[in-house]
């Protein structure tokens, strides 16, 4: 099963049906989707292909006594009901200015069309709405009453919010009531954010091992150019010494080779002498 799907399972089991209000407001999420549309102005029909949409809103509108009919077509789930049978006017102004209903309200519609990618690979949570207004006033509410911030997109038969932050991902999963997704959704961020540092620091690591080799590789050939040349003993003692120590430990980092002469050098010593030793047999 996708990390969507346990999400809408465990935000399906949400234990807010004994308050009418909520869901009244839940109910309304599900239909400022793109899944729900009007027939003929008389039938509502919201159609998935998730059984944990279908049960949800079906009980959604068995709590509030509205008759309506569920049918299978094909690999996606129908629910209709006529317009009559709703016993109040369903508007945004429910949320009227209490949290819970607007948490309610964007449960629904995370219900209703959200989807959200395994954050193994990606992180990206969308909800997809009927229209670009309602779009806009439900990432307004998002955005004012709970400091998440998303992004729209406009597409020719979705007008969508999505949030690709893992931080803003995870903030809007507990507002909607599924805390054992975001702890999951965490533990998957944590884990990736380890491996990303780790494969930073390998890459760092390798990088200054390669440096380290190209240069050790580039003063072992000077030195040898000098001692075929008979040039070698002409080279200062200093010179001679950090030298010998080079061929002897070509692995060796500066300031380990820094520390074994008679009279131990730092890092920029050692440098120093190296780069003298390459000048010589350059020119």
């Amino acid at each position: 099963m996708s990390f969507s799907s346990d999400i809408k399972e465990e935000l399906s089991t949400c234990n807010t049906l004994a308050d009418k209000t909520q869901v009244k407001c839940e109910l309304i999420g599900y239909l400022l989707t793109n899944n729900a549309s009007l027939i003929n102005g008389k039938v509502l029909r919201y159609a998935t292909e998730s059984e944990y949409n279908i049960n949800r809103f079906s009980k959604l509108l068995s709590n509030l006594k509205i008759n309506h009919q569920i049918t299978i077509e094909g690999n996606t789930f129908v629910i209709t009901l006529k317009i009559k049978e709703i016993p109040f006017t369903i508007t945004m102004q429910e949320l009227e200015n209490k949290t819970e209903n607007k948490k309610s309200m964007i449960r629904g519609a995370f219900l209703g069309s959200g989807s959200m990618n395994n954050p193994e690979n990606n992180y990206h949570l969308e909800f997809g709405f009927s229209d670009k207004q309602i779009r806009d006033e439900v990432q307004k509410i998002l955005k004012e009453d709970f400091d998440i911030h998303t992004k729209r997109l406009d597409m020719k038969n979705k007008k969508s919010i999505y949030i690709k932050d893992g931080e803003e991902i995870s903030r809007l999963l507990a507002l909607m009531g599924a805390s054992r997704g975001m702890l999951k959704f965490e533990d998957i961020r944590v884990q990736k954010d380890m491996r990303s540092k780790v494969n930073r620091l390998v890459n760092c690591e390798t990088a200054n091992l390669n440096k380290t080799i190209n240069a050790s590789i580039e003063q072992i050939e000077a030195i040898q150019k000098l001692q075929k040349e008979k040039k070698f003993n002409k080279l200062d003692d200093n010179l001679k010494e950090i030298a010998i120590l080079r061929l002897e430990n070509p692995d060796m980092s500066l300031i380990e080779l820094g520390k074994k002469l008679k009279n131990p050098i730092g890092k920029s010593g050692v440098n120093y002498r190296l780069k003298k030793i390459i000048d010589i047999a350059k020119s």
